[in-house]
Order: C-alpha cells, then sequence, then structure tokens
C-alpha cells in the first residue's frame, strides 16, 4: 500500500534528516514537509510546503494530499528560538491544536506519530530514580516547555480517544546529543568553563541524534501504538560529564541560577529553559523497557558513549585530560581506602 506522509518542522535539523532518512523508504509514495521557512539541508524527494501549522491551512494541505500519517516534530524547546515565550507557546501549544484538529477531520489519517521529551516528568528532589511512561511529575510547572509539551500530549491524548482509528504514538526522547546537533545543552557542555549548582551533581541520560532519528523512523514505518520513553542505557553524573569534556567547572550558589541562565542567554551562548535549570539541580532518568519490548530496538549508543561522541565529533579542545583527572581521583580513594584500613 503507498504511502503519504507529512512531517511538520521539516526545515529544523531533526525534521530534515527524518526526511531525508525516509526518502529512501520505497513504501512511501509521497513526503511532504511542512515549516515556514525552507530547509537548509538535504530533504531527499521531500516536497516542501511553506505553511505555518497554527493557521488553519495546514488542513487543507492535509485533505488535498490525502495524508496519512502525520508526523509532528514542530515543538520548540527554547524561548529565544521561537521569538520569545509567547510565540513559543503559540507554536507549540496553537499550533499542535490547528495540527490535530486538521487531522481529526481528515478521512485518509491512520497514523500520528509526535516528537515529545521526558521533560514532561520534570526534575525534582523527590523524583524516583527512573520515570517509566506511566508517572506524573512530582512538581507542577508554572510555565515553559515542560508545560506546553504536557499541554501538547494532553490534546494527543484526546484525539487517540475521538479517532480511535488512527495509531498514536507519543516519543519521550531524553535530551538529544551528538557531533552535528545544537541544543542548548551541546553549547553548555562547549563553554570553556561550566557552571555547575553549587552542592549538586545530578544524573543526566542522553539519546543520540542516530538514535533518535532511527526510532521516529521505525515509528512512521512500523506500527507502535503508545507512549514510549526514548534514552540510551545508563546515566552521566553532570560532573562526569563535564570532565569527560575537557572542561572545568565553577559552582553557583543556588540562589544565583536564575541570574546566570540570564546573563547567558543575554550573551547569545546558552538558551537556558527553566527546565534545563531544573534539569542541572535534580537531573533525571528513564526506564526505556517499553521501548525495547516493542520496537525491538536497543539504542546503539549509551549514553555515555552518545557523549563522548559529541566530544570527538565536535573536535572540543580540552582543557582538562580526562583520563588524567580520572587516576588522579583513583590514587586518592585508594589512599582513603588505605587509611581506613589502618585505623580500622
Amino acid at each position: 500500500m503507498s504511502r503519504v506522509v507529512l512531517i511538520t518542522g521539516v526545515s529544523r535539523y531533526l525534521g530534515g534528516r527524518l526526511a531525508s532518512m525516509l526518502s529512501a523508504d520505497d513504501s512511501i509514495e509521497r513526503l511532504i514537509g511542512v515549516d515556514v521557512v525552507p530547509p537548509r539541508q538535504d530533504v531527499g524527494r521531500t516536497e516542501f510546503v511553506r505553511a505555518d501549522i497554527r493557521n488553519p491551512i495546514i488542513a487543507k494541505v492535509i485533505a488535498s494530499a490525502k495524508v496519512d500519517t502525520v508526523v509532528h516534530m514542530s515543538v520548540i524547546a527554547t524561548p529565544f528560538g521561537a521569538g520569545g515565550r509567547t510565540a513559543m507557546k503559540e507554536i507549540n501549544v496553537i499550533g499542535t491544536m490547528q495540527l490535530l484538529a486538521a487531522c481529526q477531520k481528515a478521512p485518509s489519517l491512520e497514523k500520528l506519530v509526535v516528537r515529545s521529551t521526558t521533560a514532561v516528568y520534570g526534575s525534582s528532589s523527590r523524583d524516583p530514580a527512573l520515570f517509566t511512561e506511566g508517572m506524573e511529575p512530582r512538581s507542577q510547572f508554572r510555565s515553559g516547555y515542560g508545560k506546553d509539551s504536557t499541554e501538547v500530549e494532553g490534546y494527543v491524548r484526546g484525539l487517540g480517544r475521538r479517532r480511535p482509528d488512527v495509531d498514536v504514538t507519543l516519543l519521550r526522547f531524553a535530551n538529544f546529543i551528538g557531533p552535528r546537533i545544537d541544543t542548548p545543552l551541546t553549547r553548555y557542555f562547549s563553554l570553556p568553563v561550566v557552571p555547575q549548582v553549587f552542592g549538586f551533581d545530578p544524573r543526566v541520560q542522553f539519546i543520540h541524534e542516530d538514535d533518535g532519528i532511527e526510532v521516529l523512523r521505525r515509528a512512521v514505518v512500523e506500527r507502535h501504538r503508545g507512549t514510549f520513553n526514548v534514552a540510551g542505557s545508563g546515566v552521566l553524573l553532570l560532573s562526569q560529564a563535564i570532565r569527560r569534556a575537557g572542561r572545568t567547572s565553577v559552582p553557583v550558589p543556588s540562589p544565583a541560577v536564575s541570574l546566570v541562565g540570564s546573563l547567558f542567554r543575554r550573551a547569545g551562548l546558552v538558551d537556558f529553559s527553566p527546565e534545563q535549570m531544573d534539569l542541572l539541580h535534580f537531573g533525571r532518568g528513564i526506564d526505556t523497557t517499553r521501548l525495547q519490548q516493542d520496537f525491538g530496538y536497543v539504542p546503539a549508543y549509551t549514553t555515555l558513549e552518545a557523549f563522548d561522541d559529541f566530544v570527538a565529533g565536535r573536535e572540543l579542545k580540552r582543557y582538562l585530560d580526562p583520563e588524567r583527572i580520572a587516576g588522579v581521583e583513583q590514587q586518592v580513594l585508594t589512599r582513603i581506602e588505605r587509611r581506613r584500613t589502618v585505623h580500622a
């Protein structure tokens, strides 16, 4: 059976890469990419349509092309990239509402794949060791990316109830990392001196950009109904990641974190959202058992390997040698253990 696939956010890095990969799939007869600006990267045989998903015109695009699969990649994580918090919320929430309204009316629609985020779980001192898909955040969102993503997921589940004939796949991705993708966290780890909240050393978990695109591809060409956490196995402590990047950290007292984040945003260095600031406070870990069981896929890169590939691919100048630091740490631990043995 021929397929007609529509991808929103095709001019962004991940949307463009997915379009390029799907272009090689002969089972897809037609591939349509939607965004407000033309893509700058190669998107293969994808037909570009300049359209804003906040505009009802998206319904005409879906209906006229008889789209059977919609891949929603347009949720934005940072206010600066969207032109401010108000514009960000309009794109994320109002845009999704318009898109889902168009999907609901489209008799041809069979599948909806939505790129979501593990930010919906939040980050707090009361979090479990690992979040599973059925868990709720331990603290309520007041605004920002986490709140937008939670609202988006709510609207998506609503569509699933109204259109039970449509296969709905929600993919909650950990933070993307890799040699080519540009995110606030990749910029954060590229800083010569990396700020770290004093007294906190949170766990961080990543998904390599290649693994993330592969999971999206499988969600499009295969049948996977439900909600899935997506991340590489294992975690890193933030201090470990900073050292592996060859950086040194500077401790920042908790009350000054918001001020430091504002200074970085104004300088155009890193666009930190409130959710990312919380992540650097408390971290987050997720369980990916459901992904492995349902998709039959284990990400090729662990969290550690994904981070190391980011460091190698960016050719970051290492100000500190992580292996030397690890050796010194081991020597210190050995001496401490010897003293304990002597005094025992």
